[in-house]
């Protein structure tokens, strides 16, 4: 069993900061990557951010230069520092994890981002 758990969303106003955090807990042989991705009313669930385990990260433009995502040392561990946060950003935030020798996704429950005016 694998268990992703989120966390650090909440309601912010345009212009400050919030950092999500994620771990993965269970029968982990290894976690390939992990990454972000947002899904907003009535949009398709999107690639915010993602990170390997050799350490490569790969950004959305439209949060490329404000979002930064980083890795644990035990690499079952992921968090997103956002930073400028403008209301186009407000969107429910899930962590992705894939893992093992057949790299099955498992995913988080999702924390909500507003980003007010």
């Amino acid at each position: 069993q694998v268990q992703v758990v989120e966390s650090g969303g909440g309601l912010v106003q345009a212009g400050g900061s919030l950092r999500l955090s994620c771990v993965a807990s269970g029968n982990i042989f290894s976690i390939n990557v992990m990454g972000w991705y947002r899904q907003a009313p009535g949009k398709q669930r999107e690639l915010v951010a993602t990170a390997t385990s050799g350490g490569s990260t790969n950004y959305a433009a439209s949060v490329r230069g404000r979002f930064t995502i980083s890795r644990g040392n035990a690499e079952n561990t992921a968090s997103l520092q956002m930073n400028s946060l403008k209301p186009e950003d407000t969107a429910v935030y899930y962590c992705n994890a894939r893992i093992g020798r057949f790299a099955v996704e498992y995913w988080g429950q999702g924390t909500q981002v507003t980003v007010s005016s």
